[in-house]
């Protein structure tokens, strides 16, 4: 798993998408400059896009996560990246859960609204958002409502449990 920076050494060395070390090409996935040029540090809500890997086996498609961020590059692009579409774990959602595109909902532009993706076989998972920063009031001015425990499905398909 890689989480922010973490996301962005698992697309360099391949793991993302092919679940292998590889040499990229230009038509791979990379993550590049937020839409905006700056850094953010900000929340937004994410939808579950993906069950058939263990880091995200245990939520529903379409569950919603409200997840902190922090990143001058979170914009995930490529050439190919339509043929890697199916592998989204999370999308950046509106209030109403539908993925977007605008700015105000996908704070550094990646397409497909793409947030998180797993590998071809489905055992790496990387994403931009901080789903390791929550805690109980942590956040003077936020509410967070449900935690993404990606970290506990994980031990558990690892220990065997699911």
């Amino acid at each position: 798993m890689g989480i922010c920076n973490g996301f962005q050494a698992l697309i360099k060395s391949g793991l993302i998408p092919y679940g292998r070390i590889k040499s990229l090409t230009e038509d791979d996935l990379t993550l590049y400059r937020n839409d905006s040029y700056h850094h953010i540090s900000t929340s937004a809500i994410t939808c579950v896009a993906n069950v058939n890997s263990p880091w995200t086996q245990d939520f529903e498609i379409g569950q919603l996560h409200e997840i902190m961020f922090s990143h001058g590059e979170g914009k995930l692009v490529g050439n190919n990246i339509e043929k890697f579409k199916d592998l989204c774990a999370f999308q950046y959602c509106d209030f109403e859960g539908n993925a977007s595109s605008n700015g105000k909902f996908n704070p550094n532009g990646s397409l497909y609204a793409i947030e998180g993706m797993i590998s071809e076989d489905g055992l790496v998972l990387g994403k931009m958002g901080h789903s390791e920063r929550y805690g109980t009031g942590l956040y003077k001015n936020k509410t967070i409502k449900e935690i993404q425990n990606i970290f506990e499905n994980g031990v558990n398909y690892f220990k065997g449990n699911k």
